[in-house]
């Protein structure tokens, strides 16, 4: 009964009463310029080509003197000059439901996963919701419990925070996703596959997300090969399906890979409307568009859920000064950079500790964990001081005290930090081994007086 009213109310909003038609005046490259339908259709507005072979959805991206410019959501293939155009009446909202865990969709909110039809709510949500007002918002709330050794003792997630992951292409971003997607502790996981390479969606699904993940998990997809503005809206749906349970007082984890594609994908959408390049060729919507969307993601207001966000980062040349790098660096609450060094020498989650940081420290810390925190940190950053004199044997052993137990502790620590992608360690486990790593490399931990010795067990 549910189903067959979900599918009547689609047919029905899809029904149009009237319509508003104009014509195909010229097609160049990606734009498509529409003559008749200047007063009708506004920025962002969607409508239908008619071509020879079939329909095609396009959204209104600029407007001027020449007419109303039209980009696809497939291709212009079939389109010519004179071609009929009129008002879509698939507007800019998507209607989510609790159905959607554990299925595979597009940009558009189409299944992909060849499991049935996926059915609507009876909510609309818009896919380019204004942020939550600042006195609106909760504060970002305790702990969240990843199971990942670098996360919870060196760059801790908190229930509403947004963090960035920073890397070159091949250093484990998606892994690094996926092992978050397996252990982290949420109701439910909104991932989005911006840009993706088409042969990767189902090593994700089956290898790295698999059966327990995915049954928790609501993927949207968009890959490489299709049109800018699906791959900018992938990153709407994945954001606005993550508000939606967010109002249902769920916990989210929403993992977004990767923003630099949605910039991309703005950066095209922006330049065929006629922008002008900027730095390193984005136009300025770029620049407007990025804090809109992250900052929709964190804390939810009092009676709802949050929204906690893993956005990767794919950094031009492993340049963590890109533009895109620096802007999304700056709205986010913690950033972790993935190293390709550390990737080669065999460490995965190839973190680089002393780059990486979490702006929830120290408060999300108890004081014996933030303790143990320091010290291993600290003596991390000594032997990074001291490792190129180290490698070429110029400094000799004996020398300073501070240096031998850091060489000490830094062998110990590459092998406990290593984490395969189906393991899973307690955050207390994790903090009372490193805490036996420091006192077997023999450097001081200033633990709080009347802590209980729990670091000891």
């Amino acid at each position: 009964m549910n189903k067959s009213f979900s599918e009547l109310s689609m047919f029905a909003r899809n029904l149009n009463s009237a319509k508003i038609v104009g014509e195909v005046s010229a097609v160049t490259g990606l734009s498509l310029t529409v003559s008749g339908l200047e007063r009708a259709m506004g920025i962002g507005q969607r409508c239908l080509i008619h071509g020879k072979h079939k329909a095609i959805l396009g959204e209104v991206v600029g407007i001027d003197t020449t007419g109303t410019h039209v980009l696809p959501f497939g291709t212009w293939d079939g389109v010519s000059v004179g071609d009929p155009v009129e008002l879509s009446s698939q507007g800019d909202v998507i209607r989510p439901d609790l159905s959607w865990v554990g299925r595979v969709i597009n940009a558009l909110g189409k299944p992909l996963d060849n499991k049935g039809p996926i059915f609507e709510g009876t909510k609309p949500q818009p896919l380019k919701a204004p942020p939550l007002a600042a006195y609106d918002r909760r504060r970002v709330g305790d702990r969240l419990a990843t199971n990942i050794k670098t996360f919870d003792i060196f760059t801790p997630l908190c229930r509403g925070q947004r963090m960035g992951v920073f890397a070159g292409s091949g250093v484990g971003k998606s892994t690094l996703m996926a092992m978050l997607a397996r252990n982290g502790q949420a109701d439910v996981i909104v991932a989005g596959l911006v840009g993706e390479r088409g042969r990767e969606v189902q090593d994700f699904i089956q290898d790295d997300l698999g059966q327990d993940g995915m049954e928790r998990t609501v993927l949207i997809v968009s890959t490489g090969d299709e049109p800018p503005l699906m791959r900018r809206q992938a990153a709407w749906t994945a954001m606005a399906v993550a508000e939606y349970f967010r109002d249902q007082g769920k916990q989210v984890l929403l993992l977004l890979d990767s923003i630099t594609r949605f910039a991309m994908a703005q950066r095209e959408i922006g330049l065929s409307g006629g922008e002008p390049p900027t730095t390193k060729g984005y136009p300025p919507t770029v620049f407007s568009e990025l804090p809109r969307l992250l900052e929709r993601a964190g804390p939810g207001p009092e009676g709802a859920g949050d929204i906690t966000c893993l956005f990767t980062v794919l950094v031009d040349g492993d340049d963590m000064n890109d533009p895109i790098a620096d802007t999304v660096r700056g709205i986010l609450d913690g950033h972790i950079v993935l190293d390709r060094r550390i990737a080669e020498q065999g460490r995965f989650p190839a973190v680089n500790i002393q780059k990486s940081i979490s702006r929830m420290l120290p408060d999300c810390h108890t004081e014996a964990e933030y303790a143990v925190f320091q010290a291993a940190r600290s003596a991390l950053a000594t032997y990074n001081d001291m490792e190129e004199l180290i490698r070429i044997g110029a400094y000799k052993s004996g020398t300073d005290p501070e240096v031998d137990a850091a060489i000490r502790f830094f062998t110990l620590a590459e092998t406990f930090l290593t984490q395969r992608k189906t393991q899973s360690v307690i955050a207390d486990q994790s903090f009372a081994e490193l805490y036996r790593l420091l006192s077997e490399a023999l450097i001081h931990v200033d633990l709080p007086k009347q802590t209980p010795s729990t670091l000891d067990e």
